[in-house]
């Protein structure tokens, strides 16, 4: 029997970092994987996506070359089989990448389903590890309600999930999305962007609930005005085949289209580890700031403890769990400092408390807000539309809050995130000096304008 200072189980964004660190920290580390290493992130979901909208982005941008003064002989068009093959090639580059770093950093990598036998105990492939510390990181699943029909048409390939539409060998004539949350905007850009009669289902009142108002109201204009079809407050009944039946307004309506897409969220795949009997709140692990669970020496991070879905903050949780299991005493996580982002066009980054967190709350702040268009390079650059919502507390204007929407918005939030660590406020921002003409001086004049005024405007 093997022992191990720490087996991680599942190799997606969390797991393979963990194992990483663990490794560099001296700790003798395992980590098993049934599928392929890199997760739902890497294979089926965050880099993928992410190909697709580079494409598309470069299609639109072709299309409007006599813009830029560009001129670009006969129609332009864009090969469906090719986008697939380049994101094929980008997720096997990348997954081979993170194969060879973990080779590098002397992890053991089972391939197989891990089953958890006890605290100190997991089984793979007919064999058992013994090991001191367990570190849980199995993901999540894509969530398929028990709606009327939504099963046999998943199952005759009418209706997928976001796992099965990457795989799609030919973009379709029209698609509707079950769904107004990250997944179903992003595709929604992807597939409108190639031509697809997009159709968005939302139960609640706004897409994108998790979002400032502002950028809510923004964005959904935006999609409205691609020709995107946005219905908020409707509920599904139905789906037969390729027929969907919605309540909207009081009344029943039908829609059909070649696929339907079913991006409600995902669920936290916690199988084979009932031998724990770890503290649960449904299928989401429980745990503390540590990422400690009920049950000492075993560890929960990334999707599985349903805190974010996201993949940074589980890489995030698998640094501060292998540091804790060694004795490094870290940081707990602080959820309250989670960058968020959708990669829309243009793209959404949020930080910190929005506008009406920020009221709920009872701070006493004030908002700052900048259109894009007060930045020469965004002009230069031919994006005009867009903003940013600066929000700080009166007394030192520190920064609660941040909500980018605009193109590269991904690339500008890190800065407040740095600026929360540092307990920063938009003294510190505006002090900064940032280099023009570049985007990143809509967070200086956000700053300004958070002091006093902004200059541009």
């Amino acid at each position: 029997m093997k022992t191990y200072d720490i087996v991680v189980i599942g190799a997606g964004p969390g797991g393979y970092v963990a194992a990483i660190k663990g490794a560099q920290l001296g700790a003798k580390v395992a980590i098993i994987e049934k599928e392929v290493v890199g997760g739902i992130c890497l294979n089926h979901g965050c880099i993928p996506t992410k190909t697709f909208l580079k494409s598309a982005k470069v299609y639109k941008t072709l299309k409007h070359a006599e813009d830029f003064g560009v001129s670009v002989a006969g129609d332009i068009k864009f090969d469906w089989a090719k986008i697939v093959a380049r994101k094929d090639s980008v997720v096997k580059q990348l997954t081979n990448g993170i194969a060879f770093l973990l080779k590098k950093n002397g992890v053991d990598v089972y391939n197989g389903f891990g089953e958890v036998l006890s605290p100190t105990e997991v089984k793979v492939n007919n064999e058992t590890l013994k090991t001191k510390n367990i570190i849980i990181a199995t993901g999540s699943s894509a969530i398929v309600p028990p709606i009327s029909g939504v099963k046999e048409a998943y199952e005759k390939g009418t209706l997928v999930t976001s796992k099965e539409l990457l795989k799609v060998t030919k973009a379709p004539k029209s698609l509707v999305i079950i769904g107004g949350g990250v997944i179903g905007v992003e595709f929604a850009t992807v597939f409108n962007a190639f031509g697809t009669k997009v159709t968005i289902i939302e139960k609640l009142p706004t897409i994108i609930p998790t979002m400032d108002d502002d950028i809510k109201a923004a964005y959904t204009k935006r999609l409205i005005a691609d020709g995107i079809n946005v219905l908020t407050e409707a509920e599904v009944k139905k789906v037969d085949g390729k027929v969907l039946t919605y309540g909207y307004k009081g009344k029943d309506e039908t829609i059909e289209a070649e696929l339907i897409l079913m991006a409600v969220g995902t669920r936290a795949n916690s199988q084979g580890l009932e031998k724990l009997n770890l503290k649960m709140d449904r299928a989401n692990i429980v745990t503390n700031e540590f990422l400690e669970t009920s049950v000492k020496g075993v560890y929960a991070i990334g999707d599985v403890n349903g805190k974010f879905m996201l993949a940074h903050v589980a890489s995030h949780e698998g640094i501060i769990a292998v540091e804790h299991i060694l004795g490094k005493k870290p940081h707990g996580m602080r959820y309250d400092r989670i960058p968020a982002a959708i990669y829309g066009s243009p793209e959404i980054a949020s930080f910190g408390y929005t506008e009406r967190e920020a009221k709920e709350k009872g701070f006493d702040f004030k908002v700052s807000k900048v259109p894009l268009a007060a930045v020469g390079k965004a002009l230069a650059d031919g994006e005009k539309e867009g903003f940013i919502k600066l929000i700080v507390d009166k007394k030192y204007l520190e920064v609660i809050g941040a909500h980018i929407y605009a193109y590269n918005a991904t690339e500008l939030i890190s800065e407040y995130a740095v600026a929360a660590e540092l307990e920063g406020t938009a003294y510190e921002i505006a002090a900064a000096i940032h280099p023009h003409p570049t985007l990143s001086e809509l967070s200086l004049e956000a700053a300004l304008g958070a002091i006093d005024k902004p200059i541009h405007i």
